[in-house]
């Protein structure tokens, strides 16, 4: 018997036995699909070689209890026959993924030497060393980044999430329609003639060629339809890939200090409540963003689409229903007029109304000019309702394109405080917080001190095995220069940790309001500020915007 067939048993069975608080249990099947994966985020979280086995073995039987029911049973009654199977295939994707990384992470952790955190350390340490080439002399501050960039892993699955609802919102925008259209196309008979002459509209005499063009129009409807979807399938990827170009420019900008350049006022980088919120919820908010962005610009499309295939393109192919052409031809003298009032109004002001004497430009004909802004005022009244109607329409269409952007307002600088989906809400929080706990200069001196400890533990080892007499090849020091270099980059390492304004919230019993007097140029103190322990703290001069850039 089929599996699904056994399923809608089941769920009839459990129907019938009335079980209680059937709205709790609701609630609870939220948490179904977390909980069944958690043990797989367990054992990548170990890092260890057994729960990378283990975590292969779980992995597989996933992939293949899901791939065995799809096979099993491919069709389901819910929305479309194979919808189902549809949907799972990113879930079957990311299973198989982590049947091949499971294996590969357990072979590499055999071979290193090393656990993963500090590894990644010291490589980022270990970045920042080659990426130092030159100072400058005449900056007070050193602001270090990375030559070769490194999107966050909150940002990196935000956006792989947003991919996911992408397919899922496009597979239901193509399922829930186009059989609809299909079932339409194929029940169309000549009773629509009879239905179409009930409304005074009568396409042709014979009720066959109805029937044609009925079924055509249909087709067009589908084909509009798709289009429409595919635009928005394509225009939602674009401004992902925009997203994260921004998203690198932004994550730059706060990594150097520049903290001004991103935020509309002053911020301080540190953790707060509402970040942390907004950092959890972020992942679900984009994609929640991206669909409803993606439906809408689904839906406008298919309007745009329409327009242009029902007005214009099979009206000007068949010659009939021209409508639009039709209340153009008598409209066109307005238009004239408007279009001639405008351009007389540029020639005037160019030859008439404006004059260059030695080197200056002044106005000319003052006379003339009053005289003709009176005559012409109704006209450009009528001007200006045409360029009002443009910008409505001009500003829906970017609103529309950029609705699933959370790395932007759609409101204006000064008001962008009451957009619930960028600055001050959950994007702005999100950076604040990032930038905070995985700033790479931060992550160069855990490296630096992972690399110390380590250097130290060696040296105990060396002198526990002289006092045991062990013999041991004496190793390889550095040059004198390398040393020097070493040291160098050392001292400006910790000369940035110092100074950078993204990292002054990271140091310990820093306090400093974000409103307050004291508060410098990007979130740094002032020369000769006093700390709450009475002490002066010298900052950067005027100068620490200008960040010399390293790499």
């Amino acid at each position: 018997m089929c599996a699904c067939r056994e399923w809608v048993n089941v769920r009839q069975r459990g129907k019938a036995l009335h079980l209680p608080f059937p709205e709790y249990m609701k609630i609870l099947a939220v948490f179904y699909y977390p909980l069944l994966y958690y043990p797989l985020l367990v054992c990548c979280t170990l890092q260890h070689r057994a729960g990378y086995a283990f975590g292969s073995l779980l992995a597989l039987s996933h992939f293949g209890v899901l791939f065995w029911q799809k096979v099993d049973c491919p069709e389901t009654t819910e929305i479309y026959a194979y919808y189902a199977l549809l949907a799972s295939l990113p879930q079957l994707a990311c299973l198989a993924y982590l049947c091949f990384q499971f294996p590969l992470q357990g072979l590499h952790l055999y071979t290193r030497q090393r656990c993963v955190l500090q590894v990644l350390s010291f490589l980022i340490y270990l970045d920042l060393i080659k990426s130092f080439n030159s100072i400058s002399q005449h900056s007070n501050i050193l602001f270090w980044f990375l030559s070769v960039f490194r999107f966050p892993l909150k940002m990196s699955i935000s956006a792989f999430v947003a991919l996911v609802a992408m397919y899922h919102v496009a597979l239901l925008l193509v399922v829930l329609v186009v059989p609809v259209l299909h079932i339409v196309r194929a029940g169309i008979d000549q009773d629509i003639a009879f239905l179409l002459m009930g409304f005074n509209i009568i396409l042709s005499e014979d009720k066959a060629e109805v029937v044609q063009i009925v079924t055509y129009y249909t087709w067009l409807l589908e084909v509009c339809y798709l289009c429409a979807m595919t635009l928005a399938c394509m225009v939602s990827l674009a401004m992902l890939m925009r997203s994260m170009v921004l998203n690198r420019a932004n994550l730059r900008g706060l990594y150097r200090g520049d903290i001004c350049s991103v935020y509309s006022c002053q911020k301080t980088i540190r953790p707060s409540k509402p970040g942390v919120v907004c950092w959890m919820g972020l992942t679900g908010y984009h994609a929640a963003i991206v669909s409803i962005g993606m439906v809408i610009q689904t839906l406008v499309f298919f309007i745009c689409f329409l327009f242009l295939v029902f007005l214009i393109i099979v009206p000007i192919f068949y010659g009939r229903n021209l409508i639009l052409f039709q209340i153009s031809a008598k409209a066109w003298p307005a238009w004239v007029t408007l279009v001639v009032v405008t351009a007389i109004q540029h020639v005037a002001a160019h030859f008439a109304f404006i004059k260059k004497d030695g080197g200056t430009t002044d106005l000319n004909n003052r006379g003339s000019l009053f005289l003709l802004t009176y005559m012409l005022y109704l006209l450009n009244t009528a001007v200006g309702l045409v360029v009002g109607i443009w910008r409505m329409v001009i500003t829906a269409l970017y609103n529309i394109l950029h609705l699933g952007r959370i790395d932007i307002s759609l409101l204006h600088r000064r008001a962008e405080s009451y957009d619930p989906g960028v600055s001050y809400r959950y994007y702005a929080h999100f950076l604040k917080v990032e930038v905070n706990q995985s700033h790479p200069v931060l992550k160069a001196f855990c490296g630096l001190l992972l690399d110390i400890q380590i250097q130290k533990g060696g040296a105990a080892k060396k002198i526990r095995d002289a006092e045991e007499g062990i013999q041991r090849v004496q190793p390889n020091r550095l040059a004198p220069a390398a040393q020097r270099k070493r040291l160098c980059v050392r001292w400006q390492l910790l000369y940035t940790l110092v100074n950078n304004a993204s990292l002054l919230g990271s140091r310990k019993h820093f306090q400093v309001q974000a409103s307050s007097a004291e508060a410098g140029l990007n979130g740094a103190l002032r020369r000769g500020s006093v700390r709450a322990g009475g002490t002066r703290e010298a900052s950067p001069g005027p100068g620490a915007s200008e960040a010399a850039e390293v790499g």
